[in-house]
């Protein structure tokens, strides 16, 4: 008689974000059962099972009895976001941190703990500068520093063989559920929004950013939630600096608005991460054997058609 084989758990915070959506369906697609946490249930996410906690403001002993009783041998921590407020940012990216690294270090089976940074965590550097692991952090905004003290904290966990974590730190993200708080995703709203007798006005900084989409960030956590890697961060990005005006015009593209009636000013950077980021990925396909699959075109599509349709398209299909 033979037993099939135990399928192992994974915990997802902030399952109900865009990056979190993304997680729960690559991991899904490994085999894992997913247990999704986040302060508050949407009746459009199905397939996994679903506990509405607030981590940021639990008590520890109350989220190590969750993970225990659900035996989770992985926690993602896809929470965090563009909070607007300095408190609201050490809540989510800080405090959050902390109550999760209190809860498993108790814990008799201590779950893998992959953490989803930023790369803004580096601070700015200069044009044509790729971004490895090597660049020693400077987060000037508070979202970076905020973002860089959550990571640090699981890092220094680890270190003191208080938890096994690791930290990717990520470019910005694209593709479908895109948050409105982003610039991309504001653009998609608005291009939703406009019409073309009346034309769209969009302010768009001379900047070059590395984007990833989001499926292909959930790959490479599903990667490190398996690889033998600990106590390391690993940059995620596509490894190319793109103008964001050609992302815009990407979007425009797939959107059928015609090009000619949006009328775009240019602006001075004023954002999280500055003008220029470009990862350097070399590490993330030695240690996870992981590479970008996903190109811009297709996430600007699929971007587009999942705030258009209003419904869930982050089906268990293969990215690539």
């Amino acid at each position: 008689m033979t037993h099939a084989k135990p399928r192992l758990v994974a915990a997802v915070l902030g399952a109900t974000g865009c990056v979190g959506r993304a997680v729960c369906a690559a991991l899904r697609r490994d085999g894992y059962e997913v247990l999704g946490i986040a302060r508050r249930a949407r009746p459009d996410i199905t397939g996994h099972a679903f506990h509405t906690l607030d981590v940021a403001t639990a008590d520890p002993a109350a989220l190590a009895a969750l993970l225990g009783s659900a035996r989770v041998e992985v926690v993602v921590n896809a929470t965090g976001g563009w909070a607007l407020t300095e408190e609201a940012m050490q809540l989510a990216h800080v405090q959050l941190v902390h109550r999760l690294l209190a809860a498993t270090a108790p814990m008799s089976r201590r779950p893998r703990i992959v953490h989803v940074g930023t790369i803004h965590e580096y601070g700015f550097v200069p044009e044509g500068v790729s971004i490895d692991e090597n660049v020693t952090p400077h987060p000037t905004t508070s979202y970076a520093r905020t973002k860089y003290a959550g990571s640090e904290a699981v890092l220094t966990a680890t270190r003191a063989g208080e938890a096994d974590g690791v930290v990717l730190r990520a470019v910005n993200v694209c593709g479908p559920y895109t948050t409105e708080a982003s610039f991309l995703g504001a653009v998609v709203a608005k291009l939703a929004a406009a019409s073309a007798e009346e034309g769209l006005d969009l302010t768009v900084a001379d900047s070059r950013r590395d984007y990833i989409d989001v499926r292909d960030l959930a790959d490479a956590v599903v990667r490190a939630a398996r690889a033998p890697v600990v106590g390391r961060v690993i940059n995620i990005g596509r490894g190319e600096a793109v103008p964001i005006r050609e992302l815009v015009r990407m979007l425009v593209s797939v959107s059928g608005f015609p090009l000619h009636a949006v009328r775009e000013r240019s602006a001075q950077v004023e954002s999280k991460g500055g003008g220029w980021t470009r990862a350097d990925i070399t590490l993330a396909g030695r240690l996870l054997g992981w590479r970008p699959m996903v190109g811009l075109d297709q996430s600007m599509a699929d971007m587009w058609s999942t705030a258009r349709a209003g419904r869930p398209a982050m089906d268990d299909r293969p990215v690539g």
